[in-house]
C-alpha cells in the first residue's frame, strides 16, 4: 500500500526555527556567516533558537548521543516548527540507531531541511514516518537570493498542504569556486557564471514524467540502501511511481558508478518512473565521466534520466520536498519541476 505522506503545518510569523548540527558544526571563523544566515530567517518574522551541538572544532559538532538528543528534542517540541542545520558534514549516519523513530512518527510533523550529509536523516525520516522533508539549501546557504524561477526553503515551509508550485531552471550555474564566507559573511548574491540546460542521458527527445519525489546525496544514501532506512520500494504507493533524484558531492566518477550500481542492486530505483540527477563538479576519469557513470549504472532501468538538475552541491539550489508529488518536464526550451504537497 505504501506510506501516506504527512506535511508539517506552514510556518507563520512568530514561529520558532531550531538550528542544530546533526553532523558538522561551525568554526569560529565562520560564525559571522552563521549570524548573517540567522538574521535572514528572522527577517521572515520567525524566532530562531540555536542549539548546543554546533561546535566546529572536529568533524562532528558533538558526540552522537548529544546530537541525537538535541535533534529529537527539536523535532518533537511542538513549539519548534522547522529545524535546519548549518550544513552537512561526514557522519550523520551514526545518529540513525539513536533516534526514537516511534516518537518521531507520533509527534506533530516538523519541517526538517538540509542536503548533503543531511540526506542521511532527511530521506529515512520521510521513508520511515511519512513526514515530508525539504532537500534544499542549508542555513549557511540561506542568505543567497534564489534566481528567478527557483525558491528558497523558507518559501516552501510557509506553504499549506495541498499547495502546488513550479520551479523553472534558470539555465545558469556556478562552474568554478565558492564564496569566501570568512571574508564576506554577508554575501547574498549567487555567482552563476555558466549557461547550462538539463541533459537527457538515456536518449533524445522531451521528457514528461510524474511520481512521488524521494532521493538525496549519492555518497550518503548508498550506505543506507538494503536497510530499512533506505527502503524506497515500501514507501511507493502503487500504482504511483517514484521520481527519484540523486546528486554527487565529491566522489570521482568510478566511485559514483559503483555506488549507483549498489543502490540499484539493493532496490533503491525499483519503483522509479524517472530519475533526476543533480549537476556536479565531482572529479571525472579520462575514460569515465559523471554522466557516463550514471548511465552505466542506471541506463538499463528503461526510464528517463535527466542530469544537470539544480538539486545538488552546485549553485543554484532547487529545493525538493521528499514525499511531494512531482511532475517533471524537459523540452527544447524549458526545464521545470512542479511539486504538489499532497
Amino acid at each position: 500500500m505504501g506510506m501516506p505522506v504527512r506535511y508539517p503545518a506552514p510556518l507563520r510569523p512568530g514561529d520558532l526555527v531550531g538550528v542544530t548540527a546533526p553532523s558538522s558544526g561551525v568554526g569560529a571563523d565562520l560564525r559571522p556567516r552563521l549570524q548573517a544566515a540567522v538574521k535572514v530567517v528572522e527577517a521572515r518574522g520567525y524566532q530562531v533558537v540555536v542549539g548546543d551541538c554546533m561546535d566546529g572544532d572536529r568533524h562532528v559538532s558533538a558526540p552522537a548521543a548529544e546530537r541525537a538528543r538535541e535533534l529529537m528534542e527539536m523535532l518533537t517540541d511542538p513549539r519548534v516548527r522547522a529545524v535546519v542545520p548549518p550544513w552537512g558534514g561526514e557522519t550523520a549516519i551514526d545518529l540513525l540507531p539513536l533516534l526514537d523513530w516511534d516518537a518521531l512518527r507520533a509527534a506533530e510533523p516538523t519541517w526538517l531541511v538540509g542536503y548533503s550529509d543531511l540526506s542521511t536523516i532527511l530521506t529515512p525520516l520521510t521513508l520511515l514516518t511519512g513526514i515530508a522533508t525539504v532537500h534544499g539549501n542549508n542555513l549557511m546557504d540561506t542568505p543567497y537570493e534564489p534566481p528567478p524561477g527557483l525558491l528558497s526553503w523558507l518559501d516552501i515551509v510557509a506553504m499549506e498542504a495541498g499547495t502546488t508550485f513550479t520551479q523553472v531552471s534558470p539555465n545558469r550555474h556556478r562552474a568554478h569556486g565558492w564564496d569566501d564566507w570568512a571574508t564576506r559573511p554577508e554575501v547574498s548574491e549567487l555567482t552563476l557564471d555558466t549557461p547550462g540546460r538539463w541533459t537527457r542521458l538515456d536518449g533524445g527527445g522531451d521528457v514528461e514524467a510524474e511520481g512521488r519525489l524521494i532521493g538525496g546525496c549519492v555518497e550518503m544514501l548508498c550506505n543506507l540502501t538494503g536497510s530499512r532506512y533506505g527502503d524506497t520500494t515500501a514507501f511507493a504507493r502503487a500504482p504511483e511511481r517514484l521520481l527519484v533524484y540523486v546528486e554527487a558531492c565529491e566522489h570521482d566518477a568510478a566511485t559514483i558508478c559503483r555506488n549507483l550500481h549498489g543502490m540499484r542492486l539493493a532496490g533503491f530505483f525499483d519503483a522509479a518512473g524517472a530519475i533526476l540527477v543533480g549537476r556536479t563538479r565531482a572529479p571525472e576519469l579520462p575514460s569515465l565521466t559523471q554522466h557516463e557513470a550514471v548511465l552505466d549504472a542506471l541506463g538499463g532501468l528503461g526510464v528517463p534520466i535527466l542530469a544537470d538538475v539544480e538539486c545538488g552541491h552546485v549553485p543554484p539550489y532547487l529545493p525538493i520536498v521528499n514525499g511531494a508529488y512531482g511532475r517533471v518536464r524537459h523540452t527544447a526550451d524549458r526545464d521545470e519541476l512542479t511539486q504538489t504537497l499532497s
